[in-house]
């Protein structure tokens, strides 16, 4: 198992309740925004406005609002593809939840899990 049901479950409820949150955008993911949506300017920050549980696969993914209300798609991504400033609610709770999915997305790969 990946995510600790309980603890997932109140970040979830906490991070819905804080909405919108802002987040920052990496090189790395704004690189592979930017090809999917080459019309659309990719900024260093936006803002989180909802979250969803996508399982143990996939985890807390966060719907983005980069190209407004005028967007053609909606920028959905991994909270482990984002990073969060220290000022940021429940800051200390994202970011336990990031290192703790992140480790065992690793322990699994590499007992050959795919």
């Amino acid at each position: 198992m990946i995510d600790e049901p309980r603890k997932t479950e109140l970040l979830m409820a906490g991070l819905k309740k804080e909405l919108p949150i802002q987040a920052n955008v990496t090189p790395h993911l704004a690189r592979e925004l930017a090809k999917q949506t080459p019309d659309i300017s990719i900024p260093n920050r936006c803002n989180v406005i909802d979250v969803v549980y996508s399982g143990e696969s996939g985890g807390i993914v966060c719907c983005l609002d980069i190209g407004g209300r005028d967007a053609k798609s909606m920028h959905v991504v991994s909270i482990t593809h984002l990073t969060f400033n220290r000022n940021a609610p429940l800051f200390r709770e994202i970011e336990a939840y990031q290192r703790h999915r992140i480790k065992k997305l690793k322990q699994q790969q590499g007992s050959g899990y795919h």
